[in-house]
């Protein structure tokens, strides 16, 4: 927390703050305001309800200090940045770039929140570095509702490419150095963005979808058509990485391809052994790589949907109860921290205590578990408790209120009690 802590002026968010993220790493059932705020002994949520909305402290400059404590304890030369989004179901219309969408959350389209997230995966760990909310074009066409949001009015439409760019921009700006980019088939199949890392000196394996055309020296051809034509000779069983139940194994083949650019250009092709589906990735880097590089830098884009697991079930990255813009970015910059601090914690502990052979290596969610207990276990009495339920029905009370008055002004029968009142 002390490095966070000269971007709070004042001491009471650099307190609360501590609390917030402190609840974030508990394991309470459902992190938000009330929650952790109940947790942290506070006697409302209206504390850190304004921390999130109200507080003067910008989140960015949080953001820039989580990416520099990931990168000083997860550093390898061998790191790869991946790019992915993830989504939040939301109920109505009002949440910030809520629309009906889809989202691999829940694999269908749902009204929903969808962000981009740049993760730093390494040998040592993974854990988002940055993160940008996508805002739909139904919201920037509407410059009233992007007001009423905390957007500014100027706001412009960014697709989710542009917004990888940015982020990939902003890491590269700040002095780090990279040498792949991973990211499925939104990412790969958006030419803007393979020409900006091609300028920037940074290689590429990203998804391509198998109607991707693509040159070599006999012509273009769809990227399935080219893998019809590889022969048996030329798949190369090799492993993705290592899963939860083992090594990934697959068949690979790659394909030179002829481009007037420069750096070396290719088309790597991924065959399932047990159903023969095949995926397909546009690569791209300064010098030659060779096979077992490539599908290394394939096999890292599942460390995303790692982090996007840990950092939703251990750190809250997904139960914000937020509306506004500027609440969403402080939400996640600190869920993005709690986690980054657990994925430390387990890398730190591993190079320094080598695990014995009887038992599996420390993992984040027994980090967590060891932390809440030995660490920030809060014991609140019964008057503390008491007064919470007391709070709570009372919001519940004028909520009810509120919303029987808004049904009369409607012209809404109300429910009748059994006496015939209201």
């Amino acid at each position: 927390m002390s490095r966070i802590a000269s971007r709070f002026a004042r001491v009471e968010p650099r307190r609360r703050v501590r609390d917030l993220v402190l609840g974030l790493l508990s394991d309470l059932p459902r992190k938000n305001c009330w929650s952790i705020a109940e947790w942290a002994g506070e006697t409302s949520p209206d504390g850190m309800q304004h921390l999130l909305g109200r507080a003067k402290w910008d989140a960015d400059r949080v953001r820039d200090d989580v990416r520099e404590y990931v990168l000083e304890h997860l550093h390898d030369e061998g790191a790869v940045l991946v790019v992915d989004e993830t989504g939040d179901v939301k109920k109505g219309t009002h949440t910030v770039g809520v629309q009906r969408q889809y989202t691999g959350t829940a694999g269908r389209i749902e009204n929903s929140q969808v962000a981009v997230y740049l993760v730093y995966a390494s040998r040592r760990g993974h854990a988002a570095v940055d993160r940008e909310l996508y805002v739909p074009r139904s919201w920037t066409c509407d410059p009233d509702r992007c007001q009423a949001a905390g957007l500014g009015e100027d706001i412009a439409f960014a697709t989710k490419p542009e917004l990888a760019a940015c982020m990939i921009g902003r890491f590269l700006d700040a002095g780090h150095h990279v040498g792949w980019v991973a990211g499925d088939e939104v990412y790969g199949g958006n030419p803007k963005l393979r020409t900006a890392l091609e300028e920037r000196g940074v290689g590429y394996v990203l998804v391509v979808a198998c109607s991707h055309e693509v040159t070599t020296g006999a012509g273009k051809f769809r990227a399935d058509a080219l893998a019809a034509k590889v022969p048996k000779r030329a798949w190369q069983k090799l492993s993705a990485g290592a899963g939860a139940k083992g090594h990934r194994f697959y068949d690979w083949a790659v394909i030179d391809l002829a481009e007037p650019r420069s750096g070396h250009h290719q088309l790597l092709i991924r065959r399932n052994r047990t159903t023969g589906k095949l995926a397909y990735y546009r690569c791209w880097s300064p010098a030659a790589a060779p096979l077992a590089m490539l599908v290394r830098i394939a096999g890292s884009r599942w460390r995303v949907e790692e982090t996007f697991q840990a950092g939703k079930g251990l750190a809250g990255l997904d139960e914000h109860q937020v509306r506004r813009f500027t609440s969403w970015s402080r939400w996640v910059t600190l869920a993005m921290l709690a986690h980054a601090f657990l994925t430390v914690v387990r890398a730190d502990e591993h190079a320094r205590h080598p695990t014995p052979d009887e038992v599996i290596p420390l993992t984040c969610n027994e980090i967590q578990r060891l932390f809440t207990t030995l660490v920030v276990q809060p014991v609140h009495d019964a008057a503390h408790r008491l007064g919470w339920s007391a709070w709570r029905r009372r919001h519940q009370a004028r909520a009810q209120a509120s919303h029987y008055r808004r049904q009369t002004a409607k012209g809404v029968a109300l429910p009748q009690g059994p006496s015939g009142s209201g």
